[in-house]
């Protein structure tokens, strides 16, 4: 089973991740470098192929690239994706790396990624059926369905961030919707706390505020937690999933888990309140590995 060799890459919007993965997930030759996403897409895959390029063909078997923005897997292409990298949309992913590498290449959402990885090498092989969310600058989202991505009919199902928990005045102004990743990310988390302290620009800053004892901090992490958890309430009436996968950095913070698990049985029906509420097990190496396990559900 372990002679399958992915070359796996994990392109970020700040970080960009390759490594050799084989099929028991075990990483080799990895190396991570900056995305430097300001400079555009054109920049970034230049940047990448020209580091899968330095690795021996004769090392590896295959490709397979998780990526931010939405992709259509089907054609290997981004078919958007926002301002944090310019010029991204329409990039033709697969044909491009294709162009110097005659290698079978598979391209994928990076959340989607990360929820193959966990499927596979992580907390999600115990489950059929799974949602993993990660919480950063925005919120993504992925499905699995019995043992399956699940994609959409367009290829860009589970926008979860983009749902709306909340009553709102139209105005036509995007801007304005107050979409669930404007009111549960970790960037609306910091930007309740830098009404009192502007320098907590991190996650780290902001729990080693609330560790040193102060309520205000306190306040804003529990109004920020019952944000996630309406949110994750509707989810669950949805689908009724075995289990939900929490991922991000500021979900490495074991507390909110269980804060999470006790407060969501007030919102949803007795019925439901079998869900299993989970950490994600692979931290920042998810999206590489389901990278790599593009290949394995070929085999499924």
């Amino acid at each position: 089973m372990n002679e399958l060799r992915t070359l796996a890459a994990d392109i970020g919007g700040t970080r960009t991740k390759i490594a050799i993965c084989n099929q028991l997930g075990e990483l080799d030759s990895y190396q991570e470098f900056d995305t430097e996403s300001y400079k555009g897409g054109p920049y970034i895959v230049e940047k990448l192929i020209e580091r899968l390029s330095a690795y021996s063909e004769q090392s590896y078997d295959n490709i397979g690239i998780s990526t931010a923005g939405q992709v259509d897997p089907l054609k290997g292409e981004v078919i958007f994706a926002n301002e944090n990298i310019p010029d991204y949309t329409g990039m033709k992913l697969k044909e491009k790396i294709g162009q110097f590498i005659s290698k079978d290449i598979k391209i994928e959402n990076d959340v989607n990624c990360a929820a193959l990885g966990e499927k596979h090498f992580g907390v999600g092989k115990h489950y059929k059926d799974f949602l993993c969310l990660t919480y950063g600058t925005g919120i993504g989202g992925a499905i699995i369905i019995n043992g399956k991505l699940y994609r959409g009919a367009f290829g860009s199902g589970a926008e979860i961030g983009h749902m709306i928990n909340r009553p709102y005045n139209t105005t036509g102004d995007k801007n304005d919707v107050p979409y669930y990743e404007k009111l549960a990310s970790t960037t609306a988390l910091l930007k309740e706390a830098q009404k009192i302290d502007p320098s907590c620009t991190t996650g780290k800053h902001f729990f080693s505020k609330l560790q040193s004892g102060n309520e205000q901090y306190n306040v804003i992490l529990h109004n920020w937690l019952d944000e996630v958890i309406i949110g994750l309430a509707s989810l669950i009436h949805i689908f009724n999933p075995e289990a939900i996968i929490l991922g991000g950095g500021v979900m490495e913070q074991r507390q909110l888990i269980d804060i999470i698990k006790k407060k969501i049985n007030q919102l949803i029906m007795p019925s439901f309140t079998n869900v299993k509420i989970v950490s994600a097990s692979l931290g920042n190496k998810a999206g590489l590995m389901g990278a790599a396990s593009l290949f394995i559900e070929d085999t499924k």
